[in-house]
Order: structure tokens, then C-alpha cells, then sequence
């Protein structure tokens, strides 16, 4: 039997990142990374579908839409399930739906049954990040958090890049049906290593569950993000189809917390925020996001509404971003362990803003070697900045607090994204209108690709793409403002309440 206690947090500290806790860490990151790439992945192959199945881009792209829905219905409950069932069990739910829906997905014969399967695959990948992050999170300890979180991490930053790529070479070589199928054994794996791997957990006794939370917060985060999804197809926020399910999602929320508020246990722990770092952390994490989210769909549209490049041409393109991002993520995650996080996050933040300023210099021939030197050094600010954030919100929690917070950063994360990606969306649709004639109408505006234009003319588009960055670096801003609250100095130990699991860090058995 190999043991983490938590009882002794400087000799806990002075722990490597042992074999056991990197077995389980690789075990998470095979799960996780199919959720993250599926969200990418079908992108590219939305047109394809459409010709496929002869049905109009307004329904095939609800494969797109009815997978994000599903993922905000379902991540509330993932803290109670965790707690209730135990993580490793729910994490194997999860790969199993996610499975299931894959297989189904890869075999679908109609539209309408591709948008159901792709639900059920949305359920199943809602709860595998906040399982897999409470996982790693108790397995190391506040004292290694930041190291683990660095390993998981890498598929976050690598999912949107490597998506397309994957995505463009499938369609093209093999079939749309091998986007889905690609999972299965993927799947199978990661079935087979969480079973034989992932430290057993018992679950906690169980809580009453918050039905009435439920039926606030997951219809009004899936009607928010919905409207917010509608915004660049609509013309922007003033659409009744936008703000109406939007403001009806947020009241919905609203009524939640209000309702949390009273609710000794509430779907969401709104008393993690009480915390301060935890609060801090979250406001700077949804500020950055918003941004950052927003800012990555702008390039790949760029490269093939501007540049006129191929989807998997983009993809690659777009990797110097993912590879600073690799580099930087193991640095952060040892100093995370070794510091306060503001001494991380600040510096992070100022390279992000200064490498999205770079992209308001983009131009209709831009050099690819200065795009790919600011990419580099955007993935450095984004390892500097988004785990270090996740992992300081996690280092001053108790044990028992862990998986409700991982409920809630990954909350924040969908709704930052969303947010982000509308912004953007209608901020780039309404610079196109403006510059070109005709620009900006049904879907991004953009209708011949760059290669077909003079350089005049996608001179023209470039300039809409650079406004909209201005936009992007300006929301940095609030985010680098709220990064000088949090703490520079490395926090005490967590002091667990008498009665609680395990202290610091649960004890890891062979199984």
C-alpha cells in the first residue's frame, strides 16, 4: 500500500509528483481530452453534415448546440453526484455515456438522431472535467495541486488546436463518422485504467438532494447559453430569439443563488466564496475567459475567411499557441506549489494582453512567422495564467469542499466561454457590416475566402478582425485589475474541521 497522508503538510510539500499520482492523472487526462476535443473536432465538419444528410445549417448545427446545452445541464449536478456516489464511480458513468453516445453518434442515419445522440454524448462529457479535476485534486493535496492541475491543463489547451486538425484530416481522408468513432477506443481505454488505477472512494452520507436547485440553475444556464449562441446568427443582442431565453436564464439563475442562499445544501456551495482566494480566483478565471474564449474563434476564421487556408491547415497553423502553452503549464504548476499564485497570474495576464495587442496588427498577408512567434507567446500567458488561477482556487479548500468547487470553476468556464464567443461574434459580424457591402449577415458574415479576393479586400476583412481584438485586449484589462487581490505568498496549509476525510489529501490504495 502506497499512502498520502495530509496530516503533515511541510513533509506532504516536499513530495514529488510520485508514480501512483501520475498514473491517475494520465488516467483523467485520457477522459477528459475526448470531452475537449469533441467540442472542437465536429466544427469542422458541420458542412459535411449538412450535404450528408440534406438538411440546412440552421439544423445540423444544433450537433453543436445541443452538446453544449447538455454539458451546462448537467455539470450542476456533478458535485452531488460525486459526493453521493463516489468520484471513480461517476467518472466511469460519465466515460461510459460519453462512449455510448459516440458509437451512437458515429452510426447516426438522420439528422434528428445525430442531435439526440450528441445530447447523450453531452451528459456524459458535462461531468468528466469537474469528476477528473476533483479527482486529481484530492489525490494531491493542496500541496501539489498545482503541479497535477499543470498535467491537465495540457488537453485544455491543446483541445481547440488540435480539434480542427484531427477534425479536417477525418472528414477528408476517412468519413464524418470517424470523428465519433475515434472515441470508442479511446473510451474503452480509459474504462478499463479508471477501474484498475483511480484510488477507491467511499461515498459521503447522503445529502437531500436540491431538486428545486436544479430546476433553477441547469434550465437557466442551457437558456442563457442558448440565447448567447443565437446572438451572431440573429444579428446581434437585440434579437428576440437572443436576449429573450438569455434574460429568462439569467432571472433563472438569479433565483438560484437567491434560493442557495437559504438552502443549508445547495446544488452550488455559494459559501466557497466566502473564501476569499476561491472568490478572487473565479472573478479574475470568467474575466480572463471571456476574453481569451472569445479571442480563439477569431483566428481560425481569419486564417480561412482572410488567408483563405483549409480547416486543417488552420489547425496547424494555429499550434505554436498550444506548444507555448506545453511549455509554460509545467513551469507554472511547480511554482504554483511554491508561491501565492498573484505572482503567477499578474505576469501571465500582462504577456496575454500584450500578445493579444500584437493581433490588432494583423493584416490581409501578415507574415505566418510573426503570427506563429505571437502565438507562442500567447500559449506562454495562458500557461501562466488559467491553471495557476484553477489551482489557487483549489489550494485553500478543505477536502470535503473539493467537489462542489470543481462544479462551480467549470460552471464558470462554460459561461465565460459562452459569453466570450457571443461577444465576439456579434462584435466581428457588426465590424464586418460595417466595412464591407453585404458583409456580415447570416452566420459570421463571411462568405468568399481569401485566396478568391485581392489583397485590398482582405486588407478590408483583416481590419474587421483587428477591431475586434482591440475589444479582446480591452477585456483583459479587468481581469489583470482583479489578479492584484489575490494572495503572493504560498498559503497556509488547510486546517480540516474534526470528522472530515482525510486531511490534506486522501490515502491512495493499490487496487
Amino acid at each position: 500500500m502506497s499512502s498520502v497522508t495530509g496530516s503533515n503538510g511541510s513533509a506532504q510539500a516536499s513530495e514529488g509528483l510520485d508514480r501512483r499520482l501520475l498514473m491517475v492523472a494520465s488516467v483523467v487526462v485520457l477522459g477528459v481530452i475526448m470531452s475537449i476535443l469533441d467540442t472542437t473536432v465536429v466544427n469542422v465538419a458541420i458542412n459535411t453534415l449538412a450535404r450528408d444528410f440534406d438538411t440546412e445549417l440552421s439544423t445540423i448545427q444544433w450537433i453543436v448546440t445541443g452538446y453544449t446545452l447538455a454539458l451546462a445541464t448537467v455539470i450542476p449536478v456533478t458535485g452531488w453526484a460525486a459526493d453521493r456516489f463516489g468520484t471513480k464511480r461517476l467518472y466511469m458513468i460519465s466515460i461510459g455515456l460519453f462512449l455510448a453516445g459516440s458509437a451512437l453518434s458515429g452510426a447516426a442515419w438522420s439528422a434528428e438522431s445525430l442531435i439526440f445522440f450528441r445530447v447523450l454524448q453531452g451528459l456524459g462529457g458535462g461531468m468528466l472535467m469537474p469528476a477528473g479535476m476533483t479527482i486529481l485534486t484530492r489525490a494531491a493535496g493542496p500541496s501539489r495541486v498545482g503541479r497535477v492541475m499543470a498535467i491537465i491543463g495540457v488537453p485544455m489547451m491543446l483541445g481547440p488546436i488540435l480539434g480542427p486538425i484531427l477534425g479536417g484530416w477525418l472528414v477528408d481522408d476517412f468519413s464524418w463518422r470517424w470523428i465519433f468513432f475515434i472515441n470508442v477506443p479511446i473510451g474503452i481505454a480509459a474504462l478499463i485504467a479508471s477501474s484498475r488505477i483511480l484510488p477507491k472512494d467511499s461515498p459521503q452520507s447522503a445529502e437531500r438532494f436540491d431538486l428545486l436547485g436544479l430546476a433553477l440553475l441547469s434550465p437557466g444556464l442551457a437558456l442563457m447559453i442558448f440565447g448567447l449562441a443565437k446572438s451572431a446568427s440573429s444579428g446581434g443582442f437585440g434579437a428576440p430569439e437572443v436576449w429573450a431565453p438569455a434574460l429568462i436564464g439569467a432571472a433563472l439563475i438569479v433565483a438560484f443563488v437567491l434560493h442557495a442562499l437559504r438552502t443549508p445544501h445547495a446544488l452550488i456551495d455559494l459559501d466557497l466564496f466566502k473564501n476569499r482566494t476561491f472568490a478572487v480566483a473565479s472573478g479574475t478565471l470568467i474575466l480572463m475567459i471571456i476574453s481569451v474564449f472569445g479571442a480563439m474563434l477569431l483566428l481560425p476564421l481569419y486564417l480561412q475567411a482572410v488567408r483563405g487556408e483549409t480547416a486543417f491547415a488552420s489547425g496547424l497553423l494555429l499550434a505554436p499557441q498550444g506548444i507555448g502553452a506545453m511549455i509554460a503549464m509545467p513551469i507554472a504548476g511547480q511554482l504554483t506549489d511554491k508561491t501565492g499564485v498573484g505572482k503567477l497570474v499578474i505576469p501571465g495576464l500582462a504577456v496575454l494582453l500584450a500578445s493579444t495587442l500584437g493581433l490588432t496588427q494583423l493584416t490581409g498577408d501578415t507574415s505566418y512567422v510573426t503570427l506563429s512567434a505571437v502565438l507562442f507567446v500567447m500559449g506562454i500567458g495562458m500557461g501562466f495564467s488559467m491553471m495557476p488561477l484553477m489551482s489557487g482556487a483549489m489550494q485553500t479548500l478543505r477536502h470535503a469542499q473539493v467537489a462542489r468547487a470543481s462544479t462551480s470553476l467549470n460552471i464558470i468556464q462554460q459561461v465565460g466561454a459562452s459569453i466570450g464567443t457571443a461577444v465576439m461574434s456579434v462584435i466581428l459580424t457588426v465590424a464586418l457590416q460595417d466595412r464591407l457591402p453585404g458583409g456580415g449577415g447570416a452566420g459570421n458574415g463571411l462568405g468568399a475566402t481569401g485566396a478568391d479576393l485581392p489583397l485590398a479586400v482582405r486588407n478590408v476583412m483583416a481590419s474587421a478582425f483587428t477591431h475586434t481584438y482591440w475589444w479582446a485586449a480591452a477585456l483583459i484589462v479587468p481581469a489583470l485589475l482583479v489578479a492584484f487581490l489575490l494572495p503572493r505568498v504560498k498559503p497556509e496549509p488547510v486546517v480540516e474541521e474534526p470528522g472530515t476525510e482525510g486531511g490534506q489529501a486522501p490515502v491512495l490504495m493499490h487496487v
